[in-house]
């Protein structure tokens, strides 16, 4: 059975759509998640029914309405995928609470940051996230209530052990009823009420809090539905946790991917495979970079063993960054050629906003990205509306006549629907920034940061951010439009386009982080016929500066969105001579190793000479070995492994390490790079 548009319904309740769904099928499979290894190194599954995960949220539900942690509580939500986190999430929105999510990724001081600006009441993580709200607690300060997945070390409040024990009680001893029985339906809610407070990830800016309500979360299931044709019969593969919200929404059975959600470009394809295989996955969603390894283990696959895998599989979608059209036509070599491949654009403030199917972008918008069309993300999907505006750095507080542009200008990207969010928490800089009211139709658009243009099928072309556009002497340069110029050369896997300098001055650089296993003969020849590309568009004429990079930093979220900020300070680094002051400063450690040597082949007996000898040892064996822990992020930042960082840390001190980029800053380049207009190689 379908479901259809009326079946996701914010006024039924979130919560109790999914009680709906656990009494019509009790015994079906909710989750399938992994739980340890099998003697071959292959994953073991276990599998919770919908009237087990019911019966869960229910106990958990009564046990943190005793907590105090009812209507409008913001709850602060950290737990590993797996039906703990589920079981945790419907029981808050039971609960009518506010579930908290922020990606543990970020790091420590943004995560604080986050948690600071929403001022959370509960708490309800794992060990080590309360020993980082014991010591951060400024952050913490309206905290009252806490819960442990796991043991306590010394803080107060419960465990998620004594939380389910207490429920058993309070719901009278039923811990798993087959059938789940006609319990009392969740607190009422209505569609504009806050669900959930989600985060971006703070790529291109500080991160920001999402208001979801439940109108919101029902439109965006509504909106995967229509464009994707999702039904409760699926099974699906979740790389991404709380996305598989919606399958228990839609009543599917969701299956966790063995995939760390922060490094989902270093899973091991292999045991994705096996995963989908083994419980006949229907449907996945994936990030460009997870679609990358898993289009080439199958390619590899069935060039060994001529068969296609994967049979059961009818729709693959990616979303969270362009994804390129050689990965598209890669899995659909390699797919049942009945499966889907969606290509889907949105947002943490609107999901999704539209969509492509892979016969659109083979058969004809791919052609034109490397002519420096940009990526054509497809139309919106129903319920969104999309339109143009002009670029802007400023607020926007009102539509008004003239503000959108024409098809086919690049502009800012706008959006409106059911399925996007209206606010930010407690950021009214952050609303006047990012949103349009316009008065007349009662809309409320939301600005995107992101460049494009709509085409005249419709069809919606994505150009780049708007903070990451170069701004030149001569016009802005769109990095994305850019980019696929240089990254149909064979050699290439991907391009940055960054500015060095002040905007509306800067000096344009590509950065180029080329396949596996090309040679510094190959860069040597690659440069030449790259200029070759630039001079062909006239999207890029005049490029003509290309450093080679080892690996681009990504985003924590998808492990696919470019982080060009960090790669325009390493470009700048790269084409600014080091200055001779750092050099002198080096010399200093090197003349106390060099007097420890001295003082060791001709001892001295001269109690003051005697005396620096001692504190020069102690300073460069010492207070130099124990900076080698602080040295090593930094070393691993510019592109130097562990051993070459401590002996360099060792060596030169903190005149080596604090020189380098700071950690999350992208590593170093190659050691020659070649730079066009240079008489010769430039040393790095």
């Amino acid at each position: 059975m379908s479901i259809t548009q009326e079946s996701v319904s914010a006024d039924l309740g979130l919560a109790e759509q999914l009680a709906r769904n656990a009494r019509a099928f009790p015994e079906k499979t909710a989750i399938s998640y992994p739980d340890g290894k099998e003697a071959d190194g292959s994953i073991r599954y276990r599998e919770l029914m919908y009237g087990q995960l019911q019966s869960d949220i229910e106990q958990l539900s009564a046990s943190l309405a005793i907590l105090g942690i009812g209507h409008g509580t913001r709850t602060v939500l950290m737990a590993a995928p797996g039906p703990d986190l589920f079981a945790l999430l419907f029981a808050l929105l039971r609960n009518g609470a506010v579930p908290v999510v922020v990606d543990p990724g970020m790091g420590i001081r943004r995560m604080l940051h986050c948690y600071r600006a929403v001022g959370a009441e509960a708490f309800i993580g794992p060990p080590l996230a309360h020993a980082v709200r014991v010591l951060g607690r400024g952050a913490f300060a309206e905290v009252r209530t806490n819960v442990t997945l796991g043991r306590r070390w010394g803080w107060g409040g419960r465990t998620l052990a004594e939380l389910r024990a207490a429920g058993r009680r309070l719901t009278q001893g039923t811990p798993t009823p087959r059938p789940a029985p006609a319990s009392a339906p969740a607190p009422a809610v209505r569609g504009e009420d806050l669900m959930m407070i989600g985060f971006t990830t703070g790529s291109t800016g500080p991160a920001k809090g999402v208001e979801y309500t439940h109108e919101m979360l029902a439109a965006m299931a509504r909106a995967v539905q229509s464009a994707h044709g999702r039904h409760r019969d699926e099974v699906s593969l979740v790389t991404l946790p709380l996305y598989g919200a919606l399958d228990l929404l839609f009543g599917s059975t969701l299956v966790l991917a063995p995939v760390a959600p922060t490094k989902v470009g270093k899973a091991d394809p292999a045991l994705l495979v096996a995963a989908m295989t083994e419980h006949r996955a229907s449907t996945m969603f994936a990030s460009p970079a997870l679609l990358r390894l898993l289009g080439g283990y199958l390619t590899k696959s069935q060039n060994t063993t001529g068969a296609t895998e994967l049979p059961d599989l009818r729709s693959v979608v990616s979303g969270g960054a362009p994804v390129p059209p050689e990965v598209v036509a890669e899995l659909r070599q390699v797919l049942d050629e009945k499966s889907a491949i969606h290509v889907t654009y949105g947002a943490t403030e609107a999901l999704p906003i539209t969509s492509i199917e892979s016969a659109e972008i083979l058969g004809e918008t791919a052609a034109r990205t490397p002519l420096g069309a940009g990526s054509c993300v497809g139309r919106p999907v129903p319920g969104t509306e999309v339109r143009i505006v002009q670029v802007s750095d400023d607020p926007l507080p009102g539509w008004h006549t003239g503000l959108a542009v024409a098809d086919g200008t690049v502009g800012e990207i706008v959006v409106a629907g059911a399925s996007v969010s209206a606010r930010y928490h407690a950021a009214p800089k952050a609303d006047a920034a990012h949103k349009i009211h316009d008065e007349a139709s009662g809309l409320t658009w939301h600005r995107t940061g992101d460049l494009g243009y709509l085409d005249a099928e419709g069809r919606l072309w994505f150009c780049g951010r708007k903070t990451q556009r170069v701004r030149t002497a001569t016009g802005d340069l769109h990095t994305v439009r850019c980019e696929g110029v240089f990254n149909a050369h064979p050699l290439v896997r991907r391009t940055a386009l960054v500015g060095v300098g002040e905007p509306g001055a800067q000096r344009p650089v590509v950065c180029v982080e080329t396949e596996e296993g090309v040679t510094h003969a190959q860069w040597t020849s690659l440069v030449p016929e790259l200029c070759t590309l630039a001079a062909g568009s006239p999207q890029t004429t005049g490029l003509d500066t290309f450093l080679r990079h080892p690996g681009f930093p990504v985003d924590i979220r998808h492990n696919a969105k470019i982080g060009r900020e960090q790669l325009a300070r390493w470009a700048a680094q790269q084409l600014t001579p080091r200055p001779g002051r750092i050099w002198a400063l080096r010399a200093i450690p090197l003349v106390g190793w060099a007097y420890l040597a001295a003082g060791l082949i001709h001892p001295v007996d001269q109690p003051v000479l005697v005396a620096i000898w001692w504190i020069d040892a102690f300073l460069s064996l010492v207070v130099h070995a124990a900076q080698i822990p602080p040295a090593l992020p930094h070393g691993r930042a510019a592109g130097y492994g562990p051993w070459a960082s401590a002996a360099l840390t060792m060596l030169y001190g903190a005149t080596w390490w604090r020189q380098l980029p700071a950690p999350g800053a992208p590593r170093r380049a190659h050691r020659a790079q070649w730079v066009p207009g240079a008489s010769k190689e430039v040393a790095r």
